[in-house]
């Protein structure tokens, strides 16, 4: 069962005889090769998003003493958490198994014929799992965001890799994978509850465990390169065309991946302008970081939804998302200042989270949704919806204030206040990211 198939597909699934002769069996269904084409190519814009999308977006954000250590925290996700998925994660997620968590038959991605497809799918197993394989690196990638300029590269590496194990893989069986939430009804088409919502809590309980960074709500403490940060969006922005166009997972199918990606579009275009429309009310002037952000916040919110809504949908959406999330970086670092360096938790949490609760109310047809499955309703929907964020996000919150608890006792988590003031390039790496004569 796959992420296209969730829900919609479900009825005709289960209206299909439960026994078949030989001679009445359905036809085997073969790779194609321009879905084959348009899923590796969504893998490599997904990619994009980490390496180096979120390197130069996040690099962009902090002074210039942390850009290294922000590009290197990126590179050694996308090393380590490529292995952890070639060796159990692509089978715990999607091999057999129950309803929890998958066995590990497709361990080392072994048993998988790279000339057959998937059941329901028409691209190759080998190509899903590569695919699948750029979300599990970007999540983590996402979490860095919170404690950035302060936290020690062993300890961010442990973690990295035991909560990708433990908080994405679950999660990702459980939603996408035929696990319990899927059973139930859950949608989420490309990542809101699955990717946001679980690197959106995560970074909110670091943040708060981490400790905020020197000198934070006492002194300004500007990104160091708005122009990194707008290239950076500008690729994520690029890149999200295959996160939430392949996810489709065919270039013409059930699901139109055209149509996820002008959602995509409008949305992220909807949320910039909102965003700078309170800020130019707020501050007095519209801000490139604002844009960018705004866009970001966009981006995450229409995730769960691409595919299941039309383009009112989508635009309202973007513009929530952009209100939404303005007003939680405002109550997360002003009201209640917790540090959560580069908005981790206000813009890729709650706009994950907003987007998995609206999906119900934009997927109905009279508004060009997709509609439901047989005996559907909007708020049966919207309950289905609920229990999915709050379990996800009740799970990584305990999981990961016992992994950053855990972790702490064997290597410690922040740098001491000399490594900070010195800042991590040089302390953690020893080299630069600027080499500029004095």
């Amino acid at each position: 069962m796959t992420r296209a198939l969730n829900g919609f597909a479900l009825t005709a699934l289960l209206s299909a005889p439960l026994f078949l002769s030989p001679a009445m069996a359905q036809p085997e269904i073969l790779p194609d090769s321009g879905d084959t084409a348009w899923i590796l190519t969504s893998s490599a814009l997904v990619l994009l998003m980490t390496l180096p999308g979120l390197a130069l977006f996040y690099g962009g954000l902090v002074r210039a003493r942390n850009v290294l250590s922000v590009f290197m925290q990126c590179f050694i996700i996308a090393c380590t958490v490529s292995l952890l998925w070639a060796i159990c994660g692509y089978s715990l997620v999607f091999g057999e198994g129950n309803g929890w968590i998958g066995g590990l038959g497709n361990a080392f991605l072994g048993n998988i014929d790279p000339q057959t497809a998937r059941p329901d799918q028409t691209i190759p197993e080998s190509t899903f799992a590569l695919f699948q394989m750029t979300f599990a690196i970007i999540t983590p990638a996402l979490v860095i965001g919170a404690f950035a300029e302060r936290v020690r590269f062993g300890w961010m590496v442990a973690f990295s890799i035991l909560w990708t194990l433990l908080v994405y893989i679950p999660v990702a069986r459980w939603v996408w994978g035929s696990g319990w939430m899927y059973e139930n009804g859950v949608l989420d088409f490309a990542g809101g509850i699955v990717v946001h919502t679980t690197a959106g809590i995560a970074a909110l309980i670091l943040a708060i465990m981490i400790g905020p960074r020197k000198g934070f709500n006492k002194t300004l403490i500007p990104p160091h390169s708005p122009t990194l940060t707008m290239v950076g969006a500008g690729l994520l922005w690029v890149g999200w065309y295959g996160f939430n166009g392949g996810s489709a997972l065919a270039a013409n199918g059930e699901i139109d991946a055209a149509g996820a990606i002008m959602n995509t579009h409008l949305a992220a275009c909807a949320a910039a302008i909102s965003w700078l429309v309170v800020e130019r009310m707020k501050i007095g002037k519209a801000t490139s970081i604002g844009i960018v952000t705004g866009a970001v916040a966009g981006l995450a919110t229409v995730t769960p939804a691409a595919g299941f809504i039309g383009p009112i949908g989508a635009i309202i959406m973007g513009l929530a998302g952009g209100l939404v999330c303005f007003g939680a970086v405002v109550l997360i670092k002003q009201k209640l200042k917790i540090d959560d360096s580069l908005d981790v938790f206000a813009v890729h949490g709650v706009g994950g989270m907003l987007g998995s609760l609206l999906l119900p109310f934009f997927a109905v047809e009279s508004i060009g949704g997709a509609g439901f499955a047989e005996g559907v309703t909007v708020m049966g929907q919207l309950g289905a919806q609920a229990m999915g964020v709050f379990v996800t996000a009740l799970w990584t919150a305990v999981v990961t204030f016992i992994l950053g608890f855990g972790i702490s006792y064997v290597l410690p988590m922040r740098v001491d206040e000399e490594a900070e003031h010195d800042g991590l390039d040089l302390s953690s790496h020893g080299e630069r990211g600027w080499d500029i004569d004095s």
